[in-house]
Parts: C-alpha cells; structure tokens; sequence
C-alpha cells in the first residue's frame, strides 16, 4: 500500500467503490484522512458501510469541505453526461483527480512508464515489466491492467513504476511524471464515453503531457497518430521513437513480417521463435517493449531472454487447451472489431464465438477475414447486428444467445469437420456487460467450459479404452 502522509486531516470524497476506489480509500484512511464515500450501486454502498465508511449522498454533501473528489475511472467525467458529483465538485472549484495522481505525490522520485493505445496496451504493459523484472530491475505494474495504483509497493529513485493507462484514466489525470510514454495505436472505441472520435484521440493524446518528457514511443499507422508525431517532432525536450508496420521510419523500430528491423541498422530481431507472441499486433507491442527498455537502459541480449521467457496474459490469445487436435483460444480482451481483428489474423479454420455488448462500427473492417471463417457462434445482445454481417458475407453462423451453448456447438463443429489447424476462437468483438461482469468474467467462464468438455473427453476416452480390455 502507498503511505500518503500528505493527507492526513483533509477531506476526500471518494466516488465508486469498486477495486480501485476500495484501494483509495484503505490507503487514506491508513493516512488519517477523512473520508466521504458514494456508489451509484446499492451493493457497493452497503460493502462500504460494511467496511467502515461513512456514505454522503450527493445532494447532502458540503463540497466546501472538501480538498478532492477522487472518482473512479468508469465513471463519467464528460460524456454522455458528467456525473452529478463531478458537476456539483466543478462548481464547488473542487479539484477532481484519480487515484494516480496520489500515487505521482507520493512516490516522486521513482521513474514512470505510462502505456497506453486502443489496443495492445496491457500486453505491452506486462512485457516491459517481464523484461525488467528478468533484469533484476525494481518494478511495480499497476493500472488499468488490474492492480489499482495505490495498492501498490512504495518505491524510489531506483523503482520503475511501468502503468497501463486507459482514456479513462488519461481523462482524469491532472499532471503526469512520465519519464517514458507509449501510445501504440488509435482506432474507434468508447465513443460513449467520449462523445466521439475527436474527443477519444483527445483523451488518449493526453498521454503526451508529461511534466518531465524524455522519452516517447508512438506507433504511426494511423492518421492520428501521424498528427500526433508531427506536433512531436516539435518539441526539442523530447526523443521520439516511432514503430509502423506499415512504413520506414527514420528514428525507431519498422515491424514486417514478425522481424523488428532498427532505424541504426542493427541486426533484425526475428520474433518468431516466441510463441506467446504471435501476430503483427504483438509484434507491434514487442517493438514497444523493446524500445523502453532500451532506454531505460538494457541491453539488446536482456530484452531478448525477457521476451524469450515472457508467459503471455491471460484472456488475451491464450490457449486455454487442445482437445482432439482442435486448439480452444482465450481472446476475451478483444472488445471491440480491430481487437478481434488481431487474432483472426493469427489462425485459420476458426469457428469463431463473437458477441455481447456491441460497440461503434459493429464488425465493419473484417470482411478480409472471411476466408479464415468455418463458422460464426453468435452470443448476446450484439446477435442481430452480427448475424446480418455474416449473412452479408456469406459466413455460417449459428444463434447461441449464451456462451455455455456456444462452446459446445463450436466444438462440436470443429470435431466433426475435422479442418486442418481447427481453433475455436474466443475474440468477441464486444464489451462483456450485457453477461458478464468483466472481459476477465467471461475468459475465465470460457476457460471453465473448455476445461469441462477436456474431462468429458477424457472420461470418454477412458470408458472406451476400458471396453477394449
């Protein structure tokens, strides 16, 4: 837990009680703070009252009070509507920050790394911290990829804090110390949470507002990012090291064909012995890890052995099991059409399980990837609009509504068809909330079933061979 010592005796209003603002709150308390806490969800407020918390109700809150409303980052600041805390701090003049902005206060001297991007951003996020872990680096992850900031260990001028930033999270950031900046991508996502295109690039682009700018990595492969390189390339306190894997570029890492060619005209790194790193997109996040680490100071051979030696995430490509020859893939993190996109890139002969919450652009933009297709398993909310865009592209499908019903007809198709390199695809295309309390919920529910039809096999097989004997 992070002390912070600067907080004692001041008020706080914490709003949202989840993971993040449970951490928040332990560690003001610890501080001798003074606590305030509201959750638009009755259970999270009755876990609050449980844990010792005193509830104010927004109508009955004096914001005189108070030094700072600390919000929880799925809470809306802006659109489609700011919240009525947010709305009620702004007129009081009360600052609104997030829980990173205690941790940047109270750890000064440590060196940041912020990541961010649509997508790749929490693979990139644990492969640099792999990396540097292998090296014998002193590292603390945190952020969006699950562990709330405060939670984690204090650390100083030897540490590196390596932190998975969301736009929501870059929407609440006051002022950030990042040493070291990523921004790997930019395609449609949260558009309800942005009002739109212009205001997501807005939030993701704050990434570039670092108080204490050395170092930024910055993939160029779409309009957005280019802008964003050439504003930049402006900035004389700043190194920038740009990755493509659509262009040369003249200072940074140029991605083809799972090989990372240097602008020095170093040696290629050939990426292809690394299995937990398959496709252009991890591709794409190795080239980011590499390059940090570069300049935090590793060298060539330590990236290579910590990128040799890196697991992969879980919900994220991972294999969960091959049963009868036929691979079972754990894609829960792809929410949204270029996500997928990645890992439809990555196999063929997939019997592809999409759906759930729909987002913007539905699966527009993975027409290339028909081919790929065997068969599609619609889930969820999202069934209508997909079961239309497979029929406009000729691709099987069959309605599932439910995972479970998705997972065993998906494999039973893959069995039967008996299709070369067969997977069954889990990349839904989709958030996870019309079923799902979290894209880790539904990996792990998954995982289960997948784990549940192995035993059914093995049982199977076993009763068969006893008859044999």
């Amino acid at each position: 837990m992070i002390a912070l010592p600067f907080t004692s005796n001041k008020t706080y209003f914490i709003l949202g009680f989840g993971k993040s603002g449970q951490a928040s709150a332990a560690a003001l308390h610890a501080a001798g703070a003074k606590l305030l806490v509201w959750d638009d969800k009755e259970t999270s407020r009755t876990a609050a009252t449980q844990a010792g918390y005193t509830l104010s109700a927004l109508a009955q809150t004096d914001w005189s009070s108070i030094t700072a409303l600390i919000m929880t980052p799925g809470i809306p600041l802006t659109h489609p509507a700011p919240h009525e805390a947010a709305q009620a701090a702004r007129a009081a003049n009360v600052p609104i920050i997030s829980d990173l902005d205690l941790l940047f206060e109270a750890c000064p001297e440590a060196t940041y790394v912020g990541i961010t991007g649509t997508n790749g951003k929490s693979t990139t996020t644990a492969l640099i911290t792999h990396i540097l872990k292998e090296a014998g680096r002193t590292v603390q992850m945190g952020g969006n990829i699950g562990t709330p900031a405060l939670s984690l260990e204090a650390l100083g001028k030897d540490g590196i804090y390596v932190l998975e930033l969301s736009s929501y999270q870059l929407d609440l950031i006051q002022k950030h110390p990042l040493s070291i900046a990523v921004l790997l991508n930019i395609t449609p996502d949260h558009f309800d949470r942005h009002g739109g295109m212009s205001g997501y690039v807005a939030a993701k682009t704050k990434i570039a507002q670092a108080a204490l700018p050395q170092v930024f990595v910055l993939g160029t492969d779409e309009t957005e990012t280019e802008k964003l390189r050439d504003m930049l390339a402006t900035r004389g306190n700043l190194k920038l090291v740009e990755l493509s894997t659509k262009h040369d570029v003249p200072n940074g890492l140029r991605i083809d064909d799972q090989k990372l060619y240097m602008s020095d005209g170093s040696q290629p790194l050939d990426l292809s012995p690394f299995s937990a790193l398959p496709g252009t997109h991890n591709a794409q996040n190795a080239a980011a890890a590499f390059s940090v680490c570069r300049a935090l100071g590793l060298s060539r051979d330590k990236i290579t052995n910590g990128l040799a030696s890196f697991p992969g995430l879980a919900h994220r490509q991972q294999l969960v099991a091959t049963i009868d020859g036929v691979r079972f893939i754990n894609d829960s993190k792809a929410t949204n059409a270029d996500a997928a996109s990645k890992a439809l890139s990555c196999y063929q002969n997939i019997y592809w399980i999409i759906g759930g919450l729909p987002k913007e652009g539905g699966l527009a933009g993975l027409e290339s990837y028909v081919p790929r297709l065997a068969h599609a398993f619609l889930i969820g909310q999202a069934s209508d609009a997909f079961a239309a865009w497979c029929t406009a592209n000729n691709v099987p499908f069959t309605r599932c509504d439910t995972l479970d019903v998705a997972t065993q007809k998906a494999a039973a198709s893959a069995w039967e068809e008996k299709k070369k390199d067969s997977v069954v695809l889990l990349s839904p295309a989709c958030a996870s909330w019309d079923q799902f309390t979290s894209f880790e919920h539904r990996g792990d529910s998954f995982a289960a079933l997948v784990n549940a039809l192995k035993e059914e096999k093995r049982k199977l097989d076993s009763r068969f061979r006893g008859n044999d004997n």
